[in-house]
């Protein structure tokens, strides 16, 4: 439920409202436009009475949400939601670009490829230290020795990083050198992971399961965002379906529809969609065509090497060529890279 605030409501107008609410036992989430206030409620919604709010002074009405998903609903936060991660704005104008390796290696492939990335336009470092793999025997990640090699690196670069988390009790060491918690695909419904990251201080990058509905991935960001952490990134990586000639079927749809629905910025991942390199290039223009706020994109400097996901990994130079081509459709759509 949500109440809309009359143009001319006063801030007093507006903590009365809040202030009744809070005394039912409900929550409260404020989201303030340039000309209005609308209250978002949340929890048992049997304690209210739509009448008694309606005749309180700087009240315009009061709507039902019908959504089960309600922070994450356009309802409750009509404005685009901008995350910031230091300094660098995910959900404004600007296409943000996360680029890197699957799997941090080496000292010296994560400084290659991060300079390299850089160099080209991305904004922001990807790379894995903890891996979570279909198979026990495959590489798991180098752990707190390729977080450190990824911090090091950002010191050297500037790029912040976005690293993937595991478990609840991975999170505090990773919080010490992450300056963005990725959720994989595996666990967008690992409600305990979703519990701890939502009590984090760190932005959150949460991909939708190769499974999952849309409706789904909005109710997991719900979790996120219902345990205090408002910064969400919102990621298409491509869902399974019966076709066989890519490693997943990127939902293209997802894009246009998860803006209508939510407030929250919308990554597309065109490397795990398409599990081939030459495709890559088409998934991405396709995501920023789309409306996709960002993309995130894996770079090897020796693909036929790398120990993980290196046939959808793109070498630095094919990136680079692929970052001007981004910039010309994020031109013809209105924003830039």
């Amino acid at each position: 439920m949500i109440i809309i605030m009359k143009m001319n409501a006063t801030q007093e107008q507006i903590d009365t409202v809040k202030t009744r609410v809070e005394e039912l036992g409900l929550e409260t989430h404020l989201s303030s436009g340039e000309e209005r206030t609308i209250i978002g409620i949340v929890g048992d919604k049997s304690r209210v009475v739509e009448d008694n709010f309606i005749r309180m002074t700087g009240v315009e009405r009061v709507m039902p949400v019908s959504r089960p998903f309600k922070l994450a609903s356009r309802d409750f936060h009509p404005k685009n939601t901008i995350v910031n991660v230091k300094g660098v704005e995910v959900g404004g104008e600007q296409i943000v670009v996360m680029a890197g390796p699957c799997s941090v290696e080496s000292r010296e492939q994560i400084f290659e490829i991060a300079h390299a990335v850089k160099e080209a336009g991305a904004t922001m470092l990807r790379g894995g230290a903890f891996k979570p793999r279909t198979s026990p025997y495959s590489f798991q990640g180098m752990g707190e020795e390729g977080l450190k090699l990824l911090a090091e690196v950002r010191e050297a670069t500037g790029l912040p990083i976005v690293t993937e988390v595991m478990a609840p009790a991975d999170l505090p060491l990773i919080e010490q050198y992450a300056d963005v918690l990725q959720i994989g695909a595996r666990n967008t419904q690992n409600y305990a992971l979703l519990k701890a990251v939502g009590r984090s201080r760190l932005p959150v990058l949460l991909k939708r399961g190769m499974m999952s509905t849309i409706e789904e991935l909005l109710m997991s960001a719900e979790y996120i965002l219902a345990y205090g952490n408002e910064n969400v990134m919102l990621c298409e990586r491509g869902i399974r379906t019966f076709e066989t000639y890519t490693r997943n079927t990127l939902d293209i749809n997802a894009v246009p529809v998860l803006k209508e629905l939510t407030h929250l910025p919308v990554v597309v991942d065109p490397s795990h969609a398409a599990g081939k390199w030459s495709l890559v290039g088409s998934g991405s223009l396709a995501g920023v065509a789309a409306g996709a706020d960002a993309l995130i994109i894996e770079v090897h400097n020796h693909p036929e090497r790398a120990v993980s996901d290196g046939a959808q990994s793109l070498k630095p130079h094919r990136f680079a060529e692929l970052m001007q081509q981004i910039k010309g459709v994020a031109a013809a759509v209105g924003r830039n890279v």
